[in-house]
């Protein structure tokens, strides 16, 4: 794997942690009604959660990229139309943020546990993996050493963006009610997302 390449999965994959989804909303709740004690657990249940995630859609990747080269471009080509449409999806998005405080008393326990089952168990999560991920496989690599570098770098990602979520939240409750700091995070995270899938249908394509 080429190093521009692990820069940018690095890149797209931080873009889209940044915007606001169901584990973030939960995340920035705990947060809201219980401040900055939350973020730790959180954050390494988010980790957990996103750890599942992927390691499930590595072996369906896995499996594919072993059975034929022909259903791999296949699954490529659906994955960069899956990340068009979610970006459109996204970028025609509100800008509200529905993250009611959540006040009743948690242990660290179970605030990571309830940040590991929102995250793994969510159908969406693994069916973006599976779109995602193979868009930066270089075939001609060795693909768990690959599947090992993404995952390491996405989780230390996911771990610092729920962290740094939980701690905007608790100090800084204004900028994660704000309408137009949430809309600029969906039309951003939208256009891009957009790009990513159009410049993968390119390389597809041999353009």
């Amino acid at each position: 794997m080429s190093f521009e390449n692990w820069a940018a999965f690095a890149a797209a994959s931080a873009v889209l942690l940044v915007i606001p989804g169901p584990t973030i909303l939960l995340v920035v709740s705990y947060a809201l009604g219980q401040g900055w004690r939350t973020a730790l657990p959180m954050a390494v249940g988010v980790a957990l959660g996103d750890f599942t995630a992927m390691t499930l859609s590595m072996l369906g990747i896995g499996a594919l990229l072993a059975a034929s080269a022909t259903v791999f471009t296949i699954v490529k080509w659906i994955g960069a139309a899956y990340l068009i449409y979610l970006g459109i999806k996204l970028f025609r998005a509100g800008g509200s943020l529905e993250a009611k405080p959540r006040t009743d008393a948690a242990s660290a326990a179970k605030m990571m546990a309830h940040a590991w089952i929102v995250t793994a168990l969510n159908p969406k999560s693994i069916t973006f993996f599976v779109a995602f991920l193979p868009q930066f496989i270089d075939r001609s690599g060795d693909f768990w050493t690959q599947m090992l570098i993404f995952e390491v770098t996405f989780l230390t990602l996911a771990f610092a963006n729920a962290f740094g979520y939980a701690l905007v939240a608790a100090r800084a409750r204004s900028v994660v009610a704000s309408p137009r700091a949430i809309r600029i995070f969906n039309r951003t995270g939208g256009t891009l997302l957009v790009g990513a899938g159009l410049a993968a249908a390119a390389t597809r394509s041999g353009h």
